[in-house]
């Protein structure tokens, strides 16, 4: 067996700095320029919600926790490297360096170990732990982030060997989206994904796990303090899926009517950070959240917007998908992810400088076939070409036969995209020739915004129009 270490020194931190940083700061620069008083008020609020280090009311000892919250501050990295080439291993762990730093915590040191899979019961082997031990006392970390997800035993086992908090992928994943979830929907499906991961890892203080309750009808063998916590939580998860539930009824009845006025979705998909917030913004104005930072927005933003014939059509801006997005936020953002199912047509957006843009392309292709999205017609829309690669530019042009090359920074190639999206809008399927009374200019102009005008003329008793229209329209229009 061997094993790699890499500590925060030169390549590390020169490419944290490349993943976190580099150009995409402009792209926020730019967006505030755009727009200096909406600029992001947003932004201002998220960084001053940033962790504090040295602020921290938990215990020192984290075996005496029973409840704990993430406090994520100095932190070691810890991956296993199972199967794929060392860029491959080493590009994960700069992912999970980047999502230590969006949750906003300082990466001391990373180490990595080749292993045929997982220890089974330290995540790790033996010589690593104590190697990890050695870098927490060093660097005076206080959490040890794991680049995979750990079985409750895992945890337990790690903590007591390493002597400080150690936390997996999913648990940081899922601390991000409770910091930058907005909307009471967002919150409650976040809390939801929180306590489908918390539950099968609840601890006790010892004694407190033989507990029983007090009083008339609590003697005997009763329920454990464990027990009670774990159906309390049974109960809260219960209720925040009525919950999300019923906020789905509100998502449903917009998308219903927008199918009932045959009114085309499309959804802007794609990896964190890769740029869809950006590109909406580029292509609507919609002033949504741009930051470089990891699953940055949310909650779904719908924008609409009009063709350059005049056909309405609707752009969806969704959550950012992530290699080995915990199975808790795809259950919990269900209704949300459904934005892109449901939808007419995918922008599926590839960060071009990202190192693996291609392993992004399949992450995504992944989660969105999970959602039951695989066989929705998709564009490839490889963003940030002005500071990408031109070889991996042209690789990617070639083995992707619908991709574009854009900038939603600076514009390149938009054009291009946006015409590429007209012609890929689901054509309306039913002919008219008709003549329309001028007192029903309602329907002109909903034969403008929904159909496809093949002839327009105007006669005096009324507007004759040669269009491809929607049957619900179509049945409108012969009722006069």
């Amino acid at each position: 067996m061997s094993d790699s270490k890499f500590d925060k020194d030169e390549s590390l931190e020169i490419d944290i700095d490349t993943l976190i940083r580099e150009n995409a700061q402009a792209v926020a620069d730019y967006e505030l320029s755009e727009n200096p008083e909406s600029s992001n008020q947003d932004l201002q609020d998220r960084q001053a919600l940033r962790r504090i280090s040295g602020l921290s009311t938990e215990l020192q000892d984290v075996s005496d926790a029973e409840y704990r919250q993430l406090r994520l501050e100095k932190v070691v990295l810890v991956g296993v490297w199972t199967q794929g080439s060392a860029q491959d291993a080493d590009n994960s762990l700069k992912e999970l360096a980047a999502l230590a730093e969006t949750a906003g915590s300082q990466v001391m040191e990373a180490l990595i170990q080749r292993r045929d899979k997982p220890d089974s019961a330290t995540f790790i082997g033996s010589g690593k732990v104590k190697e990890v031990r050695e870098a927490v006392v060093a660097t005076g970390a206080d959490t040890v982030v794991c680049d995979g997800e750990l079985s409750p035993a895992q945890l337990r086992t790690l903590e007591q060997k390493v002597k400080v908090k150690v936390i997996d992928r999913t648990a940081l994943i899922l601390d991000i989206f409770a910091q930058h979830a907005k909307s009471r929907e967002g919150k409650a499906q976040v809390e939801l994904a929180q306590m489908s991961y918390m539950l099968p890892r609840l601890r006790g203080w010892g004694d407190s796990l033989s507990r029983q309750a007090g009083g008339i009808g609590g003697r005997g063998p009763g329920e454990t303090k464990i027990e009670t916590d774990r159906r309390r939580i049974n109960d809260k998860m219960s209720k925040l899926r009525r919950e999300i539930k019923d906020m789905k009824i509100s998502r449903d009845t917009k998308r219903n009517e927008r199918r009932r006025n045959n009114i085309p979705s499309v959804a802007i998909a794609g990896y964190t950070n890769a740029g869809k917030s950006s590109l909406l913004n580029r292509l609507t104005g919609a002033d949504v959240l741009v930051e470089n930072a990891l699953f940055a927005t949310l909650d779904p933003t719908v924008r609409k917007t009009e063709s350059t014939d005049g056909r309405i059509f609707t752009l969806v801006d969704t959550v950012g998908f992530v290699r080995h997005l915990p199975h808790q936020l795809v259950e919990a953002f269900k209704s949300t992810l459904e934005e892109v199912s449901e939808s007419d047509l995918i922008v599926h957006v590839v960060d071009g400088a990202h190192p693996d843009p291609q392993e992004q392309l399949r992450a995504v292709r992944q989660v969105i076939d999970e959602i039951g999205g695989g066989e929705i017609a998709e564009i490839i829309a490889i963003n940030k070409a002005d500071i990408a690669a031109p070889e991996v530019l042209m690789e990617l042009l070639r083995k992707e036969s619908n991709a574009y090359a854009i900038s939603a920074r600076t514009g390149y190639g938009v054009e291009t995209l946006v015409k590429a999206i007209e012609s890929a809008l689901p054509k309306p399927k039913v002919e008219i020739n008709v003549v329309i009374p001028f007192s029903r200019g309602d329907l002109v102009s909903a034969v403008h915004e929904q159909g496809e005008i093949i002839s327009e003329e105007y006669l005096p008793e009324g507007t004759r129009l040669h269009a491809m229209v929607g049957g619900a329209l179509a049945k409108k229009i012969e009722m006069l």
